[in-house]
């Protein structure tokens, strides 16, 4: 028994059709223009099926379970038969991406170890205005902003333009679109309207940085380590699209933007930005409360001072996309990775 590799539960919860299936249909020469990446991604089964193998390689005992919005499957993985570790991959319950944090408050009942966020980082950062008070009550930059719950606003609203709109309490770049970036009170106030017909408040508005994007992955917990950052290349966009990373741009691939936005990986700034960008992405990662992974949005604006968007925790593991790009240029493996990141929550079980 002493020999037994630990268990590992990978926890999804996933219902309904993969859009992504569907686009195995498609015949890449009807969509109107070349694409430059594979419009067949994986499905979401393929990405999880993926984890499961590299853990697999990396000695654990491995099980995937799906919740498929059933309570009582979860009640059985913690009570009958317990991990040693779940690897949490459960972004929301009941189509309700606010109950996250409960899935991971059930685990920390239990006493059972889990990966990533605990339930008051995953609460925090899901509420995009509350995490940028709580930046700036800890001298973070991110930009100045209003948060609606009417989409009623002043002319003199107290922002300078441009400025973007999008949902406070939606992830993944979610009601994010070419029209999302507004250049007078006019198009503030169409664009409001729309965001208030699509999605329930409140409604994020801020100061949009016009200057490069970075993801800026950090790694483990003593000491969270940042990884090489990403930078978005933006050239290749139509002129009447805003430098940004749109829902199209990040998850369709349906869409022509999708192959018109690159990732550069390691970021082409200077060492003094690369430096101010590290001290502030640490110092974002503690102060919100994440541990293991995670992703920060980061813009500079054209005198390279960096502003935190947005704190991802739990964000996407894909092999190859994002954080995973970033470790891999750090010289980890996709399974090395993913051990390291169940390791952490071993070593989080022990100390307690």
């Amino acid at each position: 028994m002493g020999d037994l590799k630990p268990s590992v539960v990978v926890l999804v919860n996933q219902i309904g059709e993969d859009e992504y299936e569907q686009m195995r249909q498609v015949d890449p020469a009807t969509l109107g223009f070349k694409p430059e990446y594979d419009i067949h991604v994986l499905t979401v089964r393929e990405e999880y099926s993926a984890i499961v193998k590299a853990l697999r390689r990396e000695g654990f005992r491995v099980r995937l379970v799906n919740l498929e919005e059933n309570l009582r499957k979860l009640e059985r993985v913690l009570h009958r038969n317990p991990p040693d570790v779940i690897f949490n991959l459960v972004e929301h319950f009941r189509d309700r991406s606010e109950l996250e944090f409960a899935v991971a408050g059930l685990f920390e009942l239990h006493g059972i170890a889990y990966t990533g966020g605990g339930p008051f980082s995953l609460a925090l950062c899901q509420r995009k205005g509350l995490t940028k008070q709580v930046l700036l009550a800890n001298d973070v930059p991110t930009p100045r902003f209003r948060i609606h719950l009417t989409p009623d606003i002043l002319r003199r609203h107290g922002l300078h333009y441009p400025l973007i709109i999008k949902p406070a309490r939606e992830d993944a770049s979610s009601g994010v679109d070419r029209d999302s970036v507004v250049y007078d009170y006019e198009e503030l106030k169409k664009k409001l309207a729309q965001v208030f017909t699509e999605y329930s408040p409140p409604i994020l508005v801020e100061e949009f940085i016009e200057g490069k994007e970075l993801h800026v992955s950090v790694f483990g917990n003593d000491p969270p380590v940042v990884l090489p950052m990403i930078e978005f290349d933006f050239s290749e966009l139509p002129e009447d699209h805003p430098r940004i990373i749109s829902y199209d741009a990040k998850w369709n691939p349906l869409d022509e933007i999708y192959h018109r936005v690159h990732s550069v990986c390691p970021a082409r700034i200077s060492k003094r930005a690369h430096k101010k960008v590290t001290e502030i992405a640490t110092d974002a990662y503690k102060i919100t409360g994440c541990r293991d992974y995670a992703r920060l949005d980061i813009r500079l604006d054209k005198h390279d001072h960096p502003f935190v968007l947005e704190v991802n925790q739990n964000p996407d593991l894909t092999e190859g996309v994002s954080l995973m790009e970033s470790a891999e240029q750090a010289g980890y493996s996709f399974s090395t990775a993913l051990r390291m990141i169940v390791e952490f929550a071993l070593a989080r079980k022990r100390s307690r």
